[in-house]
């Protein structure tokens, strides 16, 4: 693509657009800059409120792939790729999953997470071999990333994904008229122009790093893997998850800090039995039959249904 194609599509982009509300922002006090940027801001969960039906789809997607033993699989470049990143991460200490379930990938790899690989985005072929070295399959799902939409390493791989049959989803901020990338669902908050000109850091990541903790968050919902509005298949890696784990068993429970400590003993360390174990009455062995006849719900386990 000439650089003469690259600056027309450019200029046309709304995350290349100025913002008219704050063109006198390099004149403003400190104050009147954060001010600016919150106001800015407050229209964010707005725009993403409006994609709630896409965004419920892409759960619904995810959710059945991981079923089937599929992974869910980000990616993006710069900023959009970071975020897959930073959510997939999040996953394991919060849900209990395998690394491997939920993952991203940033064009340029490790360094980009650290420092900015800026050309690594250009590169639409490196976005197939990077999924391939995933082992990518049918099974898996793949969320690519971008607020501009254009970026050629994210359609790579998302194209190649199709290719072999796997769902697709698109994270962008330009509008729905203009996705023109084939996937199977995409999500497209407007956020408007940014704060500063093309930086899109700022509203366009808050948005995406919203819709990928939703998407990530509700999957796991349907999933088992909160009871009530409690993580509870959180793992037990660190002195704070340790005493989560036996506050979470506190509450739902209904035991003081004690036995809920003898509790989560006698149930390994998962919170899941130690719950069913202090609701239902039952000892760890029955708790785990409980849990493994209702598909790993807490609620379901204790009123015994399956």
């Amino acid at each position: 693509m000439s650089d003469k194609t690259v600056f027309e599509e450019l200029k046309s982009l709304i995350t290349e657009q100025r913002n008219p509300r704050t063109t006198e922002i390099d004149t403003q006090s400190v104050e009147e800059i954060l001010t600016l940027i919150n106001d800015e801001d407050r229209g964010v969960a707005v725009a993403v409120k409006q994609e709630i039906p896409y965004i419920a789809e892409a759960v619904r997607i995810v959710v059945e792939a991981f079923k089937r033993g599929g992974r869910l699989i980000y990616v993006g470049a710069g900023t959009s790729g970071r975020l897959g990143v930073l959510d997939a991460s999040e996953c394991p200490p919060t849900f209990g999953t395998h690394p491997e379930m939920v993952q991203g990938i940033v064009a340029g790899g490790y360094r980009a997470l650290i420092r900015a690989q800026e050309g690594a985005e250009d590169r639409g072929r490196d976005g197939s071999r990077d999924l391939k070295k995933r082992r990518l399959n049918p099974k898996d799902v793949v969320c690519g990333i971008a607020a501009s939409r254009r970026t050629p390493y994210v359609i790579g791989a998302v194209a190649y994904a199709r290719s072999i049959g796997c769902k697709t989803i698109y994270v962008t901020v330009t509008p729905r008229e203009e996705m023109s990338i084939p996937v199977d669902v995409a999500i497209c908050p407007v956020v408007g122009p940014e704060v500063v000109m093309g930086s899109t850091r700022m509203k366009a990541g808050t948005a995406q790093k919203m819709i990928l903790n939703m998407i990530t968050t509700a999957a796991m919902i349907r999933l088992g893997k909160v009871y009530e509005n409690m993580m509870v298949d959180l793992q037990m890696t660190s002195q704070k998850l340790v005493e989560r784990s036996k506050r979470t068993v506190m509450v739902a429970g209904g035991v003081d800090y004690e036995t809920a400590g003898e509790l989560l003993a006698r149930a390994e360390g998962h919170v899941k039995v130690a719950l069913v174990m202090a609701l239902a009455g039952v000892d760890a062995e029955q708790a785990r039959r409980r849990l493994e006849e209702s598909g790993g719900f807490v609620r379901w386990a204790v009123e015994n249904k399956t």
